[in-house]
């Protein structure tokens, strides 16, 4: 799911200050503690070979997430293909892969026990 700033709805605006807030941005009940990262990626780079092996040969970890910059591609389990771009909010459900467009600098908010799964799966595939 992806939610650019200006179609978040503004629920208070005073001088010095907006509150923009989107209800119903995914579930994060049942999955524990929660880790903040930060990732800095290159154009070109595509999580499909870091995948291979895990289940769905797919990210299989939910991200809460916003784009500081760049652009990114995501494609889930069926092949629909979800773009976000600087200042968009983004929900990944469990199952996807990544390309990088533009390079891309965002945060993300992942169930912990989960990402740290994939990301050691990631560090593997890398050592090989």
């Amino acid at each position: 799911m992806r939610v650019a700033k200006e179609n978040i709805e503004v629920k208070m605006e005073i001088p010095g200050a907006v509150i923009r807030q989107r209800t119903d941005f995914g579930d994060a009940s049942g999955l524990g503690k929660i880790s903040g990262e930060f990732f800095s990626l290159a154009a070109g780079v595509d999580t499909t070979p870091l995948f291979i092996g895990l289940e769905g040969n797919l990210c299989q970890c939910p991200h809460w997430g916003y784009v500081l910059s760049g652009q990114i591609t995501t494609t889930d389990s069926h092949g629909t293909q979800e773009t976000v771009n600087e200042s968009d909010l983004f929900f990944w459900p469990a199952g996807h892969n990544v390309k990088v467009n533009k390079d891309a600098e965002i945060i993300m908010f992942s169930p912990q026990h989960e990402h740290s799964l994939v990301i050691n799966h990631m560090i593997e595939k890398t050592k090989n």
